[in-house]
């Protein structure tokens, strides 16, 4: 297995991704490192423009979510993309508890209901408040579990609309369509 370096290419991460699922230690430690920046990016852009007593910081939140993918019993990684939607669906979990957690707190401390936004799917968006967009997401689910996945892809995974027809198996222009439908949707719920 070749050693590989942060800028290898995504057929080199594919192989890696595939002896790392086999439960090969080596494949994993070198996982981690290459990984790391894209997955710290993706978690740096959910705490954009929030306030800083955040309790979990970008990089908390990436070590939280390899751990809990090499604590898997599952390690079917079937590539890139794919790592990046385990990875994505991950983060959810993670910021979704987080968010529950601390919005416990901050209740039985003074009553203090805090809904944090600390997500956007885009840099030039408002963020949205992560407890109602979990709420959408759990509404869509039951409505078109397709559809909540496409969201969890690009809201939690940061993968692009190509990346999320590789993983979903179907055409980039379908996610395009769907997306600008479930966007305007969320918006509706949401603002209910």
């Amino acid at each position: 297995m070749p050693d590989l370096e942060s800028n290898s290419p995504p057929g080199d991460l594919t192989l890696l991704l595939e002896h790392a699922s086999r439960g090969n230690h080596d494949a994993m430690n070198q996982l981690f490192p290459i990984v790391y920046g894209e997955l710290r990016a993706r978690a740096g852009a959910y705490f954009l423009g929030q306030p800083p007593d955040m309790t979990i910081q970008p990089t908390a939140l990436v070590h939280e979510v390899f751990a809990k993918l090499i604590r898997s019993s599952s390690k079917d990684w079937n590539g890139r993309d794919h790592f990046f939607a385990i990875a994505s669906s991950a983060m959810r979990q993670i910021l979704i508890d987080h968010a529950r957690r601390r919005d416990k707190e901050r209740r039985a401390v003074d009553g203090y209901v805090d809904r944090s936004t600390i997500v956007s799917d885009q840099p030039d968006t408002p963020s949205i408040d992560l407890l109602a967009l979990e709420e959408v997401i759990v509404k869509l689910e039951s409505l078109d579990a397709t559809r909540a996945r496409i969201v969890e892809l690009r809201f939690f995974g940061g993968l692009e609309n190509g990346q999320v027809a590789s993983v979903l198996g179907v055409s980039e222009s379908t996610i395009g369509r769907q997306w600008r439908h479930i966007r305007a949707w969320m918006a509706k719920e949401i603002s209910e």
